[in-house]
């Protein structure tokens, strides 16, 4: 799961979060002699999905190049509560210093692959799959996109430049549905998706006359849902978004759309109750 822009993405986040934290030095920490060594488990409180092993790590071995993690659950794979994650053996001081930055990672990203695993499982065997969204905690979007994947979701485009999403003010900036996708693909470099998105179905037929091959359908019932997957007979891929829970998001898969885009899996983020305990 990792790639170069996964990794320039912990390093940076990693040095953030430090810094934030620690700023000039821990001034409690300091109360343990420098050369104390200690031992420390990580314990789950609840169920749920482990991710962030990465940033986890490197908060502590920033601090302490020579600590030691051992993973008993793997990244992705789904525990239960009063499970024990790991255990870490190193420099004390590193280890009190990086508790809470590398919690904060652990919990935030294990939360959003726990969701989006919900989600996943939800609408197994629909044809669909579940997609996130831009709608990211600020600075954490390649972290959280990278948990979405874990959970089992699929990621749509990183930022405004690497793909193109014509919403309803770009339509209305445009003059219409027509000169919006007419421009996007006149302008647009190969290789690059164009998604448009929908109101009603008579917006949608006018998408499809004007070739779009990617449509958001935004905030369609299930009755439009149908209709629209009707309507286009498989003419353009269709994703629904908005107004989507886990209660729902079944029904809306078996409409048969082929995506189902949800920012609430990285912008309501629900942390994972975990904890660090240095053992006596």
């Amino acid at each position: 799961m990792q790639n170069q822009e996964t990794n320039q993405a912990i390093q940076a986040n990693v040095r953030a979060a430090l810094a934030e934290d620690l700023g000039p030095g821990d001034l409690t920490a300091q109360l343990i002699p420098a050369e104390r060594m200690a031992h420390a488990t990580l314990l789950a409180r609840e169920d749920a999905v482990l991710c962030g092993q990465p940033w986890f790590d490197a908060c502590f071995k920033t601090l302490d190049p020579n600590i030691h993690i051992h993973w008993q659950i793997e990244e992705g794979a789904s525990f239960a509560a009063n499970t024990t994650l790991c255990e870490i053996h190193g420099n004390a001081r590193a280890i009190l210093s990086a508790e809470r930055p590398a919690l904060n990672f652990l919990q935030t990203l294990s939360g959003t692959a726990t969701i989006t695993r919900r989600y996943v499982q939800a609408i197994a065997g629909t044809g669909a799959v579940i997609m996130d969204t831009r709608k990211t905690l600020p600075g954490l979007r390649v972290a959280q996109k990278y948990a979405v994947k874990i959970g089992g979701g699929e990621n749509q485009r990183i930022g405004l430049f690497d793909g193109v999403l014509i919403k309803e003010n770009h339509i209305a900036a445009a003059d219409g549905i027509g000169a919006a996708l007419a421009a996007a693909q006149r302008q647009t470099p190969p290789g690059i998706s164009i998604q448009i998105e929908v109101e009603s179905l008579a917006e949608l037929e006018q998408a499809l006359a004007a070739g779009a091959q990617l449509i958001l359908l935004d905030n369609f019932d299930l009755d439009q849902l149908r209709a629209a997957v009707q309507l286009t007979d498989r003419r353009a891929e269709l994703e629904a978004s908005g107004g989507i829970s886990l209660e729902n998001v079944r029904a809306i898969a078996e409409c048969g759309v082929d995506r189902i885009s949800i920012g609430g899996l990285t912008k309501h983020v629900q942390a994972v109750d975990l904890s660090l305990l240095i053992q006596t």
